[in-house]
């Protein structure tokens, strides 16, 4: 019985070994150009400049295969300016995505990173911001709500990105597709849409 209890014990031992080899933890943050999307048109909006920022975790579960996942802070949105009126909404999700990842080795300690996945996001804040010149401007806070002007707080969508990996130093560059209706209007359409160049550090 005791022998039992060992081997168990050392069994156990080397799967969480094994599994720490594999998984490793990092963060990322970097830069975002976001937009969106009514009724699949973009129409004259221009992509708002934002950022993103988390946790990033990575678990090569096969050589060269990869599941990457995380949680980030990240502001989508759209601006739209005029020679009259500058309008912004700016929306603020935590998201989690859950991309499936092909590592190519092209020199030591380097590697292409190739992913794709989906994603599941929540909003967390945001506000709209009127400037009509010398009118002055205005801010309009919860933009998340029930409400005709304000947004549903669930996305969900398709990301695709590339990416590099110089030891611990990452360079990732990506589009995220959201794929929810996120209007609470029953005759209108609003999806997020936004890529994003992030930099970031594997512990």
């Amino acid at each position: 019985m005791k022998k039992m209890r060992l081997t168990a014990v050392v069994v156990m031992l080397a799967i969480v070994t094994a599994v720490s080899a594999q998984m490793s933890l990092g963060i990322k943050g970097g830069v975002n150009m976001s937009n969106l999307v009514y009724d699949d048109d973009v129409n004259d909006k221009n992509p708002k400049i934002g950022f993103n920022i988390g946790l990033a975790a990575d678990y090569e579960f096969a050589p060269s295969v990869a599941l990457q996942t995380g949680l980030f802070f990240t502001t989508k949105g759209y601006k739209f300016d005029s020679e009259s009126v500058d309008y912004t909404e700016n929306l603020m999700y935590v998201q989690l995505p859950v991309h499936l990842a092909y590592k190519i080795d092209v020199m030591p300690g380097t590697r292409v990173v190739l992913h794709a996945g989906p994603y599941a996001a929540y909003g967390v804040g945001g506000s709209r911001k009127l400037d009509v010149g010398e009118l002055g401007s205005m801010d309009v806070d919860k933009i998340f709500g029930d409400g005709a002007f304000q947004y549903k707080p669930f996305d969900a969508g398709l990301g695709i990105g590339v990416g590099a990996e110089f030891g611990a130093i990452l360079v990732d560059l990506g589009w995220d597709m959201g794929l929810v209706n996120i209007s609470n209007n029953d005759n209108g359409s609003v999806k997020n849409q936004n890529a994003y160049l992030s930099l970031g550090y594997k512990f």
